[in-house]
């Protein structure tokens, strides 16, 4: 009941997770159709309106698609999708080098492009500093403070697949998520933030897997002893 009172009745997360979805919606309906946006993927998101709780936002490009293997190609009209593949043949685990299949009309994305291995990759680095030159940078986000609340800005790219290298953790839900969560989340993929490993060999240009979609559906998936706990 104490934890309750500070953090709040599971009627009343209720009511903030479904303002922020509504205020996702409206956003992305009113925003142009190549842009697509994920409000508040950190703890205010969550429910949490404590002092000191984080704002999140990112934002990808909605007409480009990365993808795991070229089989995955097939899914999509390349007409109206520029897709972008893995390369993790030389990345640490969670994280990626990222090439253009096709060529791309975003500008950030073209300008971002190195040439490497004879395809053209997309670096996270130079993408971060194109994305993020009015803000300060703090990791992979633009960040800035409005009055008493930091806001964290994640440009990032979207990808509609389970990473394979993650396939594991599908085999470790038994008793919890439920069945029905687990296909939710793997259905909606993953995301690729712009920062590498600090050890990887490719620092400055490789992508890091998130996993803030999937975190949100789990979050929403405990009961409020779980969540309050």
């Amino acid at each position: 009941m104490g934890l309750c009172r500070k953090v709040g009745t599971s009627q009343l997360l209720a009511m903030r997770r479904d303002v922020m979805d509504i205020s996702e919606m409206i956003d992305n309906l009113v925003k142009p159709s190549d842009w697509r946006q994920m409000v508040e993927s950190g703890s205010q998101r969550e429910g949490f309106r404590l002092e000191g709780s984080d704002t999140d936002m990112m934002y990808w490009p909605n007409n480009h698609r990365v993808i795991w293997e070229l089989s995955q190609s097939r899914y999509y009209n390349t007409h109206r999708k520029t897709l972008i593949l893995c390369d993790c043949s030389d990345s640490p685990p969670g994280f990626s080098l990222i090439y253009l299949l096709s060529p791309s009309r975003n500008g950030g994305i073209q300008r971002a492009c190195i040439r490497m291995y004879n395809r053209y990759y997309i670096s996270s680095s130079i993408y971060r500093q194109i994305m993020c030159s009015d803000y300060i940078l703090h990791g992979p986000c633009a960040s800035r403070k409005v009055l008493t609340v930091e806001f964290d800005y994640a440009y990032c790219l979207v990808c509609d697949f389970w990473p394979p290298s993650a396939s594991s953790w599908i085999d470790r839900c038994h008793s919890w998520p439920q069945h029905h969560v687990v296909k939710d989340i793997l259905k909606s993929g993953c995301h690729f933030v712009a920062v590498g490993h600090k050890l990887g060999n490719h620092e400055d240009h490789e992508w890091r897997i998130s996993f803030s979609l999937a975190e949100r559906t789990l979050v929403n998936a405990m009961n409020h002893c779980q969540f309050l706990t």
